[in-house]
């Protein structure tokens, strides 16, 4: 029974992460307050590559490019994001042993915050205008920490 149940869920899991995948970011370009979910993708990217699971890092490049692609976002700037947390915060968060939610909170943190600097920063250099700060991003933040809570 428990062979098939594994036999069964599988697919139904994959199934509903490629439609979230695809679909998601489509409807954030129609309906501007569902959140980009950005720092929780980037999360599961960097645990991703820290447990070598290439499911939770196939994901969210996939999310990341199809964000990038349907909000017209510089390419690759949210991977960039992620991997310069990885690489420069990510390892040094294991200092956090005792509170097994503060490694993910600020993950998330840490990501949303550089994102935005790098984006804020692309539209300095390249006299753009990609992203409208407003409460919406604020927003988007605070529903970023509330799901990577309860993941």
């Amino acid at each position: 029974m428990n062979m098939l149940y594994k036999f069964i869920r599988t697919p139904i899991l994959w199934a509903i992460a490629l439609a979230f995948i695809a679909f998601y970011p489509m409807l954030i370009s129609i309906y501007v307050f569902l959140p980009l979910l950005v720092g929780v993708m980037g999360y599961i990217l960097m645990k991703g590559i820290e447990t070598n699971r290439l499911s939770f890092i196939v994901i969210p490049l996939i999310y990341f490019l199809n964000l990038e692609v349907n909000l017209s976002l510089p390419y690759f700037l949210m991977l960039i994001a992620a991997l310069l947390i990885y690489i420069l915060f990510f390892r040094h968060l294991n200092y956090f042993r005792k509170c097994s939610i503060c490694r993910p909170i600020l993950s998330v943190i840490l990501m949303d915050l550089l994102y935005l600097g790098l984006l804020l920063s692309y539209d300095f250099i390249f006299s753009t205008h990609s992203i409208v700060l407003d409460n919406i991003l604020l927003y988007s933040l605070v529903v970023d920490l509330l799901v990577v809570v309860l993941l």
